[in-house]
């Protein structure tokens, strides 16, 4: 059994994870009642792997039921606050690589960058965030070696939940490494932290990179060795490509540039035993859980058992409208929303793959220019995800509304340009390999050696970031890395809230911790400028 099911069954598993954190309003109430205790669960050791589920399925569902029914946060539709949906809305928005034509409450504010802290998107995000670290911290406490002992957990079974606490030591660092890219500081709090009892510490955010750092250190030599654990779980290689990217962002992190290191844990994931998939497209459909040797880490879905309006069915929903065919991505109808904005589209040879197949736009109906945000026809949408397999057929839900394909969080191909990058950063490494890394993925692009290069500068790695990464929820910080989210350097569409776009107040490249939060808890500090 693949956590490709094990994540689909939604286990009533968030029952004491409340810590003091946000606002004690009815607003946003982040737990679930539930008659289940912290006792009765943990005493089972049959019970640890539904409860871990639960830390996995976090990232993809949004409650206890089907249809993101009883969810976690409160006070924000549970498809609309999904995990995984917000974290893409906050990566791929404010970017050119993404628009969407909704006018729903604060949503157009996160393109045009004039986002607030109030914002209810950015809200959503940080509550998310904090709810998943609270569910691991729950975990993590009620299976440390004496509660293990103390409820006669021994021998094999306590050597499973040490390797299930680990695991979910690692989901923690994850939300905590979202945190320190999307907010900077923030409350902190482990498995050691009284819960309800005082409002959680302020930590900052070159404080909060060494705390993940050092986790992550303890974690490498804890977990399972590289591709030997179930599909969607973490193991090794997943702690390294979480270190490589937490390097390569030090410097933006902490003012101190760790590209070494980012190239040291680049290589170690490349040196695992992976492998590009040969067709490109295959790691965006509803059966890329099956052969695929690219892919390290991922947020699961199934069509009959993650049944949520938000990850991957918001995603390729809300990139479906206009004069496009639903049936073509396996769903019963098309969103209107996302489309791509001509920076992207004019990173490629043409806009229908016929060079490059990483650059596929539906463009019948379609205008390049955004005239209008709200227009759907105003702007190409990119055509990557799709709920069909790889024969054509559809997923697994017959009536076309949620979606069976997984959402790679780490894989192979963003190792390569880790690797590059840091090598032209100066972090090491060989620019021979470099380029070779490049290469193996222009091949796959074109089909053969055409799009081959023969020298590659850091203005390429960015733009060749966009080409293989696009929708994949890295844009804005690859954007912010470079120098060219918020300056003059570089616009886009609506960027600044203008339609030629502008340059906006680098205060921007955080986003601000919201109200709600600064109000219940006096240890926080607001980012600067908001």
């Amino acid at each position: 059994m693949t956590l490709k099911y094990f994540n689909k069954t939604i286990f009533t598993a968030g029952f004491a994870a409340v810590f003091f954190l946000t606002a004690c309003e009815s607003d946003l109430d982040r737990m679930p009642e539930t008659e289940i205790t912290s006792a009765s669960v943990y005493a089972d050791f049959n019970n640890y792997k539904g409860v871990l589920a639960k830390i996995y399925a976090g990232l993809a569902v949004s409650g206890q039921e089907g249809g993101d029914g009883n969810p976690d946060v409160g006070g924000i539709d549970g498809g609309t606050s999904n995990y995984l949906r917000q974290y893409f809305q906050l990566q791929e928005l404010p970017t050119d690589e993404a628009i969407i034509a909704w006018n729903d409450g604060s949503l157009p504010d996160i393109h045009n960058m004039t986002w607030s802290a109030n914002n209810e998107f950015i809200r959503a995000m940080y509550y998310r965030i904090y709810y998943q670290i609270a569910v691991a911290n729950e975990f993590i406490r009620e299976t440390s070696d004496d509660k293990l002992a103390s409820r006669n957990i021994i021998g094999e079974n306590a050597e499973t939940s040490r390797l299930y606490r680990n695991e979910a030591r690692f989901m923690r660092a994850l939300s905590y490494y979202h945190a320190i890219d999307l907010f900077g500081n923030g409350p902190f709090v482990t498995e050691t932290t009284e819960v309800g009892i005082t409002p959680p510490p302020r930590i900052s955010r070159a404080e909060l990179f060494n705390y993940i750092e050092s986790e992550l250190k303890a974690l490498e030599n804890l977990l399972k060795d590289a591709k030997t654990n179930e599909y969607g779980r973490a193991d090794k290689a997943a702690v390294w490509m979480l270190l490589s990217k937490l390097y390569l962002n030090a410097q933006v992190y902490t003012g101190t540039q760790r590209y070494a290191d980012a190239l040291a844990y680049s290589e170690k994931v490349i040196n695992a035993g992976y492998s590009l998939k040969p067709v490109y497209q295959d790691l965006f459909l509803a059966d890329n859980n099956v052969s695929n040797n690219e892919v390290i880490f991922s947020v699961n879905f199934d069509g009959q058992r993650t049944r949520t309006f938000g990850g991957t069915t918001y995603i390729i929903h809300a990139s479906v409208g206009g004069s496009m065919n639903p049936a073509s991505f396996g769903i019963n109808s098309g969103w209107g929303g996302l489309r791509s904005t001509k920076n992207l589209v004019n990173l490629f040879p043409d806009a229908n793959g016929n060079l490059d197949k990483r650059g596929v736009f539906h463009t019948a109906g379609q205008q390049p220019e955004i005239n209008s945000v709200f227009a759907f026809t105003d702007g190409y949408p990119l055509i990557k995800f799709k709920n069909v397999r790889k024969d054509g057929t559809q997923g697994s839900d017959n009536t076309g509304d949620f979606v069976d394909t997984d959402f790679p969080l780490f894989r192979l191909g963003e190792a390569y340009l880790i690797y590059a990058e840091a090598s032209l950063r100066g972090g090491g490494g060989s620019t021979t390999t470099a380029l070779q890394y490049i290469n193996n993925l222009r091949q796959r692009a074109y089909g053969n050696t055409s799009g081959n290069l023969s020298s590659i500068n850091l203005d390429f790695i960015l733009d060749e970031r966009a080409r293989e990464l696009a929708w994949e929820a890295t844009r804005r910080s690859d954007l912010i890395r470079f120098g060219k989210f918020t300056s003059a350097s570089y616009l886009w569409p609506f960027k600044g809230g203008v339609k030629n776009g502008k340059a906006v107040d680098d205060f921007r490249t955080l986003y601000p911790i919201p109200d709600t939060d600064l109000n219940a808890n006096p240890n926080l500090t607001q980012n600067p400028g908001y």
